[in-house]
């Protein structure tokens, strides 16, 4: 059983539930593609509860706890429950991201194939589970250099795709801040690692503002917007974006920290995200927040409805800063 798609809801890019009623899909489809990473605990499927208490289009989860190599296996029970509750909720695409252990450019030997092995399971686990995408960090080459960082991880997206034939889930790999030795903070990394591995075809971008922020592309202003989306459609193509973390950021631009902070309360600013939810191109492209958890969901509530007040006016004019007022400061 293990690794096998029990039944594919809502796991293209459009955001469609094929599993959904008419009414329910249409209810949906009113609402921007956005949503955030819900907590797993309880089980999987609570994920998806908690995402409909907030009025999440989309959610992000761990498949497993992100903080441990392995994991009890999963049941054909716990993944039926888990799609079952995604036909009840209409939450779709659910992104599976991976655990913060697993380092697929790492030059240690034990930590290289302990990290092929959970990759490995988390692959397996998202096929169960009918997620589209798998998000996972390039890694950290630790000191060994990026072109041997780079190479590790192409060797082992083979490797992997080799043992998951005939798997739908495809793995997006994250843009990272480029703090201390990690990999995926300048666009041509990631596609190197697109182009230097056999399948590429299963393999995606997920874009963290926060993350590309901090590794120096600005995203600010129109002119600055359009200039970082112009360089990532020349190095990695629009195509290969299937995902967007939507986080603000605590530190400057360059600044190589990775420290996300609420929408529009960070050196970010509004603006930037006025674009992102005002580009038409990205519609149908999942956007999830990641952004500070403490206080409960209501940071999360806020933060949605930040980006939904963004979608229907500029900041500046009456209506968008009538709607945001009291937010500013949450």
């Amino acid at each position: 059983m293990a690794g096998q798609r029990i039944k594919r809801i809502g796991s293209d890019r459009t955001g469609k539930a094929s599993g959904t009623t008419n009414g329910l899909k249409q209810t949906m489809a009113n609402y921007p593609l956005i949503g955030a990473h819900m907590s797993i605990a309880g089980g999987l499927s609570n994920a998806l509860l908690r995402g409909q208490e907030l009025g999440c289009r989309t959610i992000q989860i761990f498949t497993k706890n992100n903080n441990q190599w392995k994991a009890k296996g999963l049941t054909s029970k716990e993944a039926r429950r888990f799609l079952d509750h995604q036909m009840e909720t209409g939450i779709s695409p659910v992104l599976g991201h991976t655990g913060y252990l697993i380092n697929l450019a790492s030059p240690e030997k034990d930590v290289y194939s302990m990290s092929r092995d959970s990759m490995l399971v988390e692959l397996k686990r998202a096929e169960m589970l009918g997620l589209p995408y798998l998000v996972m960090h390039p890694g950290s080459h630790v000191g060994s250099g990026e072109g041997q960082g780079i190479q590790r991880v192409i060797d082992s997206l083979d490797w992997l795709h080799d043992r998951t034939r005939g798997y739908e889930v495809k793995i997006l790999l994250e843009t990272t801040a480029g703090q201390g030795t990690s990999i995926g903070y300048r666009f041509e990394h990631l596609a190197q690692i697109i182009e230097g591995t056999e399948e590429s075809q299963r393999l995606g971008v997920c874009l963290d503002t926060c993350h590309i922020f901090a590794a120096g592309y600005d995203i600010r202003t129109r002119r600055a917007y359009d200039a970082t989306f112009v360089g990532f459609e020349k190095v990695v193509g629009l195509s290969r974006l299937m995902a967007i973390h939507a986080n603000d950021s605590m530190k400057p631009l360059a600044s190589h920290v990775d420290r996300h902070q609420h929408i529009g309360q960070g050196e970010i600013g509004l603006e930037a995200f006025r674009l992102l939810m005002k580009d038409e191109r990205w519609n149908h492209v999942p956007k999830i927040l990641e952004t500070p958890k403490e206080g409960g969901n209501e940071k999360d509530i806020q933060n949605l409805h930040v980006l939904r007040t963004l979608l229907k006016g500029r900041p500046g004019s009456r209506r968008c800063e009538s709607s945001l007022t009291g937010i500013r400061n949450f």
